[in-house]
């Protein structure tokens, strides 16, 4: 009985001992409520995929694939270290440069996010551009758009206009605002101071977790207000907190958090690219991107000089070599063109390609999923397809197949086509790299010809060879 009472005392004892030296972030990190959401994810998903193609019609996206690999490097590393509770696997998180001034980051929902050159030249160290970018991150994990809706009571209306979007960047209303004429309306501006904070405090936790200080996003902001004209800043629109009171928000929950003693500032990387940036012509700032024409300065869809045809050429029995930089070779029909971009490779006779894609043919790339695994980041994969492409269903389920040596996944999409209103066969070939990233290989073709193109799409399959 002693005994009994001695171990009783001994574990109250132990159990004091450890709420005294359990690190402080453990106990009292500010905890974020999901807000209420009356929409599926997939909604999430669709809206971003559809406002991210408006977007980059809109803005010019920077066409430097070394200053988008460097940024997407920084933004896997976040969305690596994103709370397993805010993690959806049907999100695809990609991230592209703007070619504009305004030091800014605005993200969709679902994952597409853009970086502001201007940003990228304004940060003094990775940590402060790593911070715009996870509080960004955040207001996706969290589904701040479609919960702005659930208040509001209408997807559709409230979030079909590219304003909305603008409002959950880092410049909150004060961006809308310059861009007034897309639609920036006020409404927006009255649930968002409570969005704003819980974005700025999981982007706290977010960055702390991935190796950064979460004091540079403070900084960054004390930035933001140093080039705001006549000394701080207002609280825009009555509803973004000002970039002071940030400041000592962000910096008051830093000091609950676990901090890596020696956290990632300046890189080599980093200091490449906003040199690299640096050096480029001045780049205009959003409201001049405006005035000049909305999407007279996006990027433009490779394809989109070609013209449709009825008539297409059959492919080629003869091949010709096609080398992706130097990790992956395969063979092509000789009488397909290549139409490059920063995502992909699309592979095309005359006739097959146009502003809305291919109709025939192939397409190769990257995709830079959250799991690093081959089933979930697939997955996430096909339903951005999905989502993307309304008319596409799943045709079949996953296979188990071999790409280039490794184990590899399959599956066939199908759907009338919106441009020859046959009905098309997707096959989408998908497996992981040492890197981490997924590659896929897409066929394209009208059912009524599968059969006149198996061989070629066999070939091509087979042909694939990775660099690594």
């Amino acid at each position: 009985m002693n005994k009994l009472r001695m171990r009783k005392k001994l574990s109250a004892s132990v159990l004091v001992l450890a709420m005294w030296i359990m690190p402080l972030a453990a106990m009292s990190q500010t905890r974020i409520e999901t807000p209420k959401n009356k929409y599926k994810v997939a909604d999430d998903v669709n809206l971003g995929n559809k406002t991210a193609a408006e977007v980059e019609k809109t803005f010019p996206i920077l066409n430097d694939a070394d200053a988008t690999r460097y940024v997407e490097r920084v933004g896997a590393r976040l969305v690596n270290a994103i709370p397993a509770e805010y993690r959806q696997t049907a999100f695809n998180y990609r991230f592209k440069v703007v070619n504009a001034s305004d030091i800014n980051a605005f993200a969709l929902p679902g994952g597409p996010m853009y970086v502001n050159r201007g940003m990228i030249e304004a940060a003094k160290n990775e940590g402060e551009m790593a911070g715009v970018m996870a509080h960004e991150i955040s207001h996706v994990a969290l589904r701040h758009a479609t919960a702005q809706a659930t208040k509001q009571g209408s997807l559709g209306n409230q979030l079909g206009m590219l304003g909305m979007i603008l409002g959950g960047a880092v410049l909150g209303g004060e961006a809308g605002a310059q861009l007034g004429a897309m639609g920036a309306a006020a409404w927006m501006t009255k649930y968002s101071r409570n969005y704003e904070t819980q974005a700025d405090v999981l982007g706290s936790h977010i960055m702390a977790d991935a190796g950064y200080d979460p004091h540079d996003l403070a900084n960054m902001f004390k930035t933001i207000a140093g080039e705001r004209t006549g000394g701080g800043a207002p609280e825009w629109l009555s509803s973004h907190p000002d970039p002071g009171n940030r400041y000592e928000n962000i910096n008051r929950e830093s000091g609950l958090l676990n901090i890596s003693p020696n956290p990632i500032k300046i890189t080599r990387d980093f200091e490449r690219i906003q040199a690299k940036l640096r050096a480029l012509p001045k780049a205009r700032t959003m409201a001049e991107i405006e005035k000049s024409g909305a999407g007279q300065g996006g990027t433009t869809n490779p394809t989109a000089n070609g013209r449709y045809s009825n008539t297409v050429a059959y492919p080629s029995s003869r091949t010709r070599s096609y080398s992706g930089g130097n990790w992956v070779q395969m063979s092509v029909p000789n009488n397909w063109k290549d139409f490059s971009s920063q995502d992909d490779v699309q592979f095309a006779p005359e006739g097959a390609y146009g502003d809305q894609g291919i109709t025939r043919g192939a397409m190769i790339g990257l995709y830079r999923g959250q799991n690093r695994e081959l089933t979930r980041d697939t997955e996430a994969y096909i339903n951005g397809i999905l989502g993307g492409n309304s008319y596409l269903s799943k045709r079949s389920g996953y296979q188990s197949t071999y790409l280039g040596g490794r184990r590899a996944t399959s599956i066939a999409l199908s759907g009338r086509s919106p441009v020859t209103n046959k009905i098309e066969v997707v096959t989408i070939y998908t497996t992981l790299l040492n890197s981490g990233e997924l590659f896929y290989a897409a066929t394209v073709v009208p059912e009524s010809e599968s059969t006149i193109y198996a061989n070629s799409f066999r070939n091509m399959i087979s042909s694939i060879r990775f660099n690594e």
